[in-house]
């Protein structure tokens, strides 16, 4: 018998790409596994509102309460076993996680990385940063890139990429804006739904 795969998302900040998730299981172009949990290290972050309205179990972890890195990952690790979580989504979460907890989940955490990898990314490469640097080097072509996540930032297995034009007039905000539209929403719910399939039917062998 078929089950569902839960899905935890973790969150920093707006969580537009959980909006992006939460469309598309209601739409239902994410069917095989289910959004069981939201985590946040920011209790502020209207992600976790986002949740809520959804009608999705939230979890705050905060780093600053921690005595140490270690510390902090153990206590999102507990809260992903309390909810049964078989892999994990990272949209916007602004904590790079270390070897230790990215091998519990091998091959079941998905991040989103606003560029084309292995352009402008790894440490230090993140939100406007990325923008700023591709039209700072004059590249025409950007996008977005959903990969596995490893111990190294944004360095694990590339599962989906999708293109975005750069325009003669474009500024950080505005590219990063259309990156998110046209590359990040789509290819992030379509690879979650990718994985979630196959893990689903490896549950079922």
């Amino acid at each position: 018998m078929k089950r569902d795969i839960n899905i935890a998302v973790l969150v920093s900040g707006g969580g537009t790409n959980l909006a992006a998730l939460i469309g598309a299981e209601k739409s239902g172009d994410l069917h095989s596994g289910k959004l069981a949990l939201v985590v946040s290290n920011k209790a502020d972050a209207y992600a976790l509102q986002r949740a809520a309205d959804a009608g999705i179990p939230t979890a705050v972890v905060q780093r600053k309460i921690f005595a140490d890195k270690a510390a902090f990952e153990d206590a999102i690790l507990a809260v992903l076993d309390e909810h049964h979580i078989d892999m994990i989504v990272l949209a916007g979460f602004m904590c790079i996680l270390s070897e230790r907890f990215t091998r519990r989940y091998d091959k079941r955490i998905l991040n989103v990385h606003p560029s084309l990898i292995p352009s402008f990314c790894g440490e230090g490469f993140y939100g406007l940063k990325v923008h700023e640097a591709a039209l700072e080097y004059g590249v025409k072509v950007t996008g977005a890139t959903v990969h596995f996540v490893n111990e190294v930032p944004d360095g694990g297995e590339i599962i989906l990429q999708k293109a975005v034009e750069i325009l003669p007039d474009d500024t950080p905000e505005t590219l990063q804006r259309r990156v998110m539209e046209q590359a990040e929403w789509k290819i992030l719910p379509q690879a979650t739904e990718l994985v979630a399939a196959k893990l689903a039917k490896e549950k079922d062998v």
